[in-house]
């Protein structure tokens, strides 16, 4: 199974190091010199699968060199590409409290004990991840995929349970917080 590990960021120096945005937890596994990962480019060209010479970390990211990228110009050529790394279906994340996105996606949303959607996909934004819920009417949410929000998942029963907050599931709902 294929999940998106990262997105190639701008060239760093002119000997072809890259910076990362992570969207893994476990960048010191998934980006682990000797390794592979695949490059999506964000032009729907072919895939590439790179082999990871080095990485090190520099003002909270993450420069990769990639042993098929020799400078700058080939750098720059993969800006914006995904970095994907397979895993094994069965595999789970060190940490108990992080979860695979295709482990997420699929799950029933219950609130308060009532059957509210489905997760259909979790995004990964510059603040924080997000679960995009389909509601029984077909309709889309985002809901934070934060403890405060989400505060129970349960793979094996297939369910995601979320904290009932007005207008969260159901924002036509909400609260008229504007001016009276």
């Amino acid at each position: 199974m294929e999940i998106v590990v990262g997105r190639v960021g701008r060239a760093h120096g002119i000997r072809g190091e890259v910076s990362i945005d992570l969207t893994t937890d476990e960048p010191e596994r998934r980006f682990a010199p000797g390794s592979s990962v695949v490059l999506r480019p964000r032009s729907g060209g072919a895939d590439q699968s790179m082999s990871i010479r080095s990485t090190r970390p520099h003002q909270g990211r993450l420069l990769v060199m990639f042993d098929a990228v020799p400078d700058r110009t080939a750098a720059e050529a993969l800006r914006g590409a995904q970095i994907i790394a397979d895993v094994d279906e069965t595999e789970r994340p060190d940490d108990p409290e992080e979860f695979y996105d295709h482990q997420l996606e699929g799950l029933r949303v219950l609130s308060g004990g009532v059957e509210r959607g489905t997760v259909n996909q979790v995004l990964h934004l510059p603040g924080q991840d997000m679960l995009a819920v389909e509601r029984l009417d077909g309709t889309e949410v985002l809901v934070p995929f934060v403890a405060a929000l989400v505060p129970e998942v349960d793979l094996e029963a297939g369910v995601v349970q979320v904290t009932e907050v007005a207008g969260l599931l159901d924002p036509e709902q909400a609260e008229d917080a504007g001016p009276q």
